[in-house]
Order: C-alpha cells, then structure tokens, then sequence
C-alpha cells in the first residue's frame, strides 16, 4: 500500500476542504472495499478522510413523511429498524441478503451505494473501461460472462455492483449531498448514477468535494406491493447475476404505476419502462409478470458470453411481480 495523509475531521463542515478537488482523497467510512482497492494499488488516494466520527451521520429515523438514513448507518442497523422491517420490507429484505453477516456489520449505506464495480479488469488494475493500448475493449474481446446486457453500447460494460441501489429507487429514494459552501443538494437516487464513457469519469454524478450525507425515502404513498429478487450461481452469500425490484400501486387487482429496476446487468441500476408499460393497466397474474420479463430484456445484447444472463434477468423480473402478487413464483 502506497503512502497516504490521514485526517479524521470531527465536523461536517471540516469535510470539503480536506477533500479538497476530489482527485486525490478518498472518504473512509466502513472501510470494505476501500482498504482492498488500496492494498491492490487499484486506488491510490494521497489522502484519507475518515468521517466514521461525525456526529449524526449514523441515524436511522422517521421523519415527516420520510425514512432518513445516514451515509454512515450500517446496512445491518438499517435492516433491524422497525419502520423498515414493517413498511419497507423489500429494503429489509434486501438487506438481510447484501454481502455477509460480517460485512453487514461494517459496511454503510453510503458505500454501499458509492461502491466500485466488481468487474474483474477493473480490480486488476485495468482502469474502469478496460481498454488496452490501443483504445480496444478487453471485455468485448475476453472474458465477459458476468458483464453488461443493457446500456452496454458505449465503452462502460462494468455492472453497477449495489443490490441495494435497485430497491431504493423502486421505492423512490433521493439522497442528500452535502456540497461546496456547506449547500445541501437533493436528486432521486437514480440520477446519482451515470455510464462513463471516458476512463476519467466516474460511475455517479457527486462532484469534487461533495459527500453523500443522507438517504430519504419517502414515508407517504408506499407502493402496495413490493417485491425483490436475485439469481445467484449459489444460495451462500454471492454476487448475483441479475436482480430485479418491482413496486407497484394497485386500483383493485390492476396495475395502476409500476417501477421494475434491475440491478448487475447494466453499468447503472436499469429502470425499466418497458416492463413498467407492460404491467399499467394490467390485472396481475402469470401472464403479466411473463410479459414484463420479457419486456425487461427486449433490447439486452450479448457480449458473447453473458447470453445466458438475459434469461436471468427475465425470469429475476418475472419472479418479483409474482412474489409482490403473492402469486407462486
């Protein structure tokens, strides 16, 4: 591990300006991956900013019309919280099966949604793109079993790691950043992602000296069925290979709004309308839920070797309608 400068700021306020440009610090809050990256020389950040201390930035609580969790609430808190074990039980759920006992007892939700891709040329060494000398792809040219089926046109073909990430957006979150001159911004959790299509661009849209401080979720109009689901190669604790999260808002037994996202197939967390289209208006049963699966990967596009993650990703879709239905999956 490469020298680097530690600072352990004992107020919010103190945060930006040892952040400084962004460029060469790094946040330190559960430590999970972060400490990997650096012992990998993958990230080799010339300063540490441990906010692990700043007060408040651990909470979990109601709040008007809002569940606000803290950038530094461990996901294991989060799911043992009340209100989320009763009025949000795919984030509960979603929760209790993110990582490892042992990494839920360390692991924030602000780095949870933060962290980097899992894509093997990546933790490599091979920069967040992979291209070799030449500009070329070596995923498009090497081994791509666990890469992108959507959104994969353009350089990125990571898969946005959080299994966390889909959840929250299905259930409308926002988060709150903490930006330059102490001013706090808001945007729905969906648009913190974006697809990089320069090596120097990051995976999400906080600026230089900004920190992610909190996640709210929206108290009010929670769907009426919600419903989480992943394919993994095994049960024990493993990336998946697709994950889907559906919310829907019901008049009677018809769909009257749907978000279906889905998770590790894209280079962000996939929202999608044409599953979405496919449930509006329609009563839920079997044949629903086939549909919208299908209408989930109607544009996904092979990389050569992840084919068989387009089925994966149909039927994780598929299967969440049905389980929000309470109908045999």
């Amino acid at each position: 591990m490469k020298p680097f400068e530690y600072a352990s700021p004992t107020d919010l306020n103190q945060v930006e300006p040892l952040l400084g440009n962004g460029q060469d610090a790094a946040i330190l809050a559960g430590g999970t991956d972060l400490i990997a990256l650096m012992k990998d020389d993958v990230l080799t950040p010339k300063r540490l900013v441990n906010v692990k201390h700043l007060p408040r930035l651990g909470a979990v609580q109601v709040v008007p019309d809002a569940l606000q969790i803290g950038c530094l609430a461990r996901l294991a808190d989060i799911a043992d919280h009340a209100f989320v074990r009763k009025s949000l039980p795919m984030l509960s759920e979603a929760l209790d099966d993110a990582a490892s006992p042992q990494i839920r007892n360390m692991a924030t939700i602000g780095g949870n949604l933060l962290q980097r891709p899992r894509c093997w040329y990546y933790r490599n060494g091979f920069g967040l793109l992979a291209l070799d000398k030449d500009g070329e792809s070596l995923v498009r040219k090497g081994d791509n079993r666990y890469h992108a089926i959507l959104g994969n046109d353009g350089p990125a073909l990571f898969v946005s790691p959080s299994t966390i990430a889909p959840v929250l957006i299905a259930y409308s979150a926002k988060v709150e950043i903490l930006g330059t001159n102490g001013k706090t911004r808001y945007i729905s959790l969906e648009d913190l992602y974006r697809i990089p299509k320069q090596e120097n661009e990051r995976e999400h849209t906080i600026m230089p000296g900004e920190i992610l401080t909190a996640v709210v979720v929206p108290g009010k109009l929670l769907p009426a069925k919600a419903a989480t689901y992943e394919v993994r190669q095994k049960h024990a604790f493993d990336w998946p290979l697709a994950t889907a999260a559906v919310a829907l808002a019901m008049n009677g037994n018809t769909v009257k709004s749907a978000r279906v996202v889905m998770g590790h197939v894209a280079p962000i967390p996939w929202i999608s309308k044409e599953a979405e289209a496919a449930l509006v208006g329609k009563p839920l049963n079997e044949q629903t839920a086939e549909a919208a699966g299908a209408a989930a990967v109607q544009n996904a596009k092979s990389l050569g070797q992840n084919s068989y993650k387009i089925q994966c990703a149909r039927i994780a879709v598929k299967r969440a309608i049905l389980i929000a239905a309470g109908l045999p999956a």
